[in-house]
């Protein structure tokens, strides 16, 4: 059975992906430090950590398993995913791949030292509608290949 994991301290994408989870009925975890809403579903499982650096993230990945789905913005997160044999998703739709985690954590420490030095101040572009839908057009088709892989 596959089940989703939400790193949902700072998903924008929460309420999306428990609509694609509830048509395939899909356990659904959502794992944060606080702040969030009971849901309803029975299929909805809010997980509360300790706070602290990376403590949701440890948490998700000591419990994902093979063919689950993780949503996330963390590259750190989504590389111990993938290390695991799950799936991991940005809540823009972007796949993290195997082929490309590597270069996703480079990447990542290049940009934390430009900031760090001041080279660089801004952010990432805000986000948007068409985020959020092509967000929805991935999940599903990666909850047809978890589906597939479980």
């Amino acid at each position: 059975m596959v089940d989703i994991y939400i790193d949902a301290d700072a998903c924008p994408v929460k309420d999306e992906t428990l609509r694609v989870a509830e048509r395939h009925g899909l356990k659904t975890l959502m794992v944060s430090d606080g702040g969030i809403r009971p849901h309803q579903s029975p299929l909805v499982e809010i997980i509360i950590v300790n706070q602290g650096p990376d403590a949701a993230d440890d948490w998700i990945a000591d419990h994902i398993g093979p063919a689950d789905i993780c949503v996330t913005n963390d590259i750190p997160l989504a590389a111990r995913c993938l290390e695991k044999g799950a799936l991991a998703l940005k809540p823009n739709g972007e796949a993290f791949t195997q082929d490309g985690i590597g270069m996703a954590l480079a990447n990542r420490e290049l940009m934390q030292d430009l900031r760090e030095q001041g080279a660089i101040t801004g952010g990432p572009r805000p986000f948007g509608k068409a985020d959020r839908s092509h967000f929805l057009d991935r999940l599903e088709a990666t909850v047809q290949a978890a589906k597939r892989q479980g």
